[in-house]
């Protein structure tokens, strides 16, 4: 085949690997090489889903916009139809549809202005402080969110579905919350020796994934999976021993609260909870974003993530990069985890410390499109959605689990880009 006829790589596909990139010629020539699987059967499962994987990471941004849209539209159905005022007058609307179409309005508008109020700013009160404390709460929330969206998305890359991030961050969690009230260092050591001390645990809990997935071709689904059980026994175990995580003398399982010297900084004050982890979940965009576009480590994993085979016949070592993912991946989440525990609840390491986190990173991570910009901006939707349910809940009476669906109902759109395409009667991927 000549060189004209050589397909180009697509940019917008998760993998892909762009043409001022560094040549995959300069890679080792000596790198091990894995050996190939034996089962023809496995090998192809395997690749079709990771071409399912890379199909869903890399639709366009309009794709992912027309999902949230969706998911809001069927949540405000819900909204409507659990109203009572609404159910009330649609049982005359026949007669009076004023009063149904008035109370449809009030019930959705209603839901929504309040998460509004409660998310972005509150226009009801009158001090500026109060005002803009909820987008405060928002950036709080965003915080854990982008970096364990970070971590799930770079393991995107490389065609590897991250789904232990639970086990990631308790892990992790429990590792830095040690070192927090165990240690008695000054702030300038003790703060940074908790963070490195998180994010390693959750380096190595991700890293055998990634050393099972290179060296026995087990898939990262279920080893991650399995390992989200062992890490939440293992810190369930710790924190019934005096001698590890528990508080002497306490019947509950938690740890004894963080010192003083180990919890993340406050950015605008006392006055207000938003603490220095969401300037680590900037610091770690920036990060993740030369990785993976300006390093050859990056350069690398986008080459695994679009075809294993020939990255491995241009001399890159596959299960090696495999490794290195799941480790990077595993530290991102692991900063998630210690996030929590040193900045958003500082009362005790707990077995709920995750509070969902590695789960709802999935979502955020598929939003973003596996793009550390897009997960920013997923990041910071997601964290708008958690601060203001709970005003939507308190002033509306309308259960925070809407939110929850709402973000379930997301996930299903964004798995499902054809039928989003034919709502809205959009060119398929072929005609563009």
């Amino acid at each position: 085949m000549n060189d004209t006829d050589k397909p180009e790589p697509d940019e917008s596909r998760p993998g892909s690997t762009p043409e001022s990139g560094s040549d995959v010629d300069t890679a080792t020539a000596d790198a091990p090489e894995e050996v190939a699987p034996a089962d023809d059967t496995s090998a192809a499962r395997s690749d079709r889903s990771r071409s399912v994987l890379r199909q869903i990471a890399s639709g366009d941004a309009l794709s992912g916009v027309l999902a949230v849209f969706l998911a809001v539209f069927v949540g405000s159905v819900m909204i409507a139809a659990t109203d009572p005022t609404v159910r009330e007058t649609a049982s005359y609307i026949t007669a009076r549809p004023s009063d149904f179409l008035t109370a449809l309005w009030d019930a959705i508008s209603g839901a929504y202005s309040a998460m509004f109020r409660g998310a972005i700013f509150n226009y009801l009160v009158d001090e500026p402080e109060t005002q803009w404390r909820p987008l405060t709460e928002t950036l709080k929330f965003a915080g854990p969110l982008i970096l364990g969206g970070l971590g799930v998305g770079i393991a995107f890359r490389a065609a590897l579905f991250n789904i232990g991030g639970r086990g990631q961050m308790l892990i992790a969690g429990g590792a830095a919350g040690w070192v927090g009230f165990q240690l008695d260092l000054p702030m300038v050591v003790h703060l940074p020796l908790a963070i490195l001390v998180g994010m390693a645990a959750g380096a190595l809990w991700g890293g055998i994934a990634g050393v099972l997935k290179a060296r026995t071709g087990a898939h990262e689904v279920i080893v991650t999976i399995m390992l989200n059980y062992v890490g939440y026994y293992l810190l369930f175990y710790a924190l019934t021993k005096d001698a590890l995580l528990k508080t002497p003398g306490s019947v509950n399982p938690k740890s004894p609260p963080m010192h003083d010297t180990v919890i993340l900084p406050k950015v605008l004050g006392d006055r207000f909870n938003l603490h220095f982890g969401f300037v680590l979940a900037l610091i770690a965009v920036a990060v993740v974003w030369w990785l993976l576009n300006r390093s050859t480590l990056g350069y690398r994993i986008r080459a695994v993530g679009e075809n294993p085979n020939a990255a491995r016949a241009s001399g890159i070592s596959v299960g090696k990069t495999y490794t290195v993912v799941m480790m990077i991946a595993g530290s991102l989440l692991g900063l998630a985890g210690v996030n929590q525990v040193l900045g958003t609840v500082t009362s005790g390491v707990s077995l709920d410390l995750d509070a969902s986190i590695g789960f709802d990173a999935i979502t955020v991570a598929l939003l973003g499109r596996s793009r550390p910009l897009g997960i920013l901006a997923a990041g910071l939707l997601f964290g708008a959605f958690k601060a203001g349910g709970f005003t939507m809940q308190a002033s509306e009476n309308i259960s925070v689990d809407l939110v929850l669906v709402v973000q379930s109902l997301i996930v299903l759109f964004l798995a499902a880009p054809p039928l989003v395409r034919a709502i809205f009667r959009l060119p398929t991927q072929e005609a563009k």
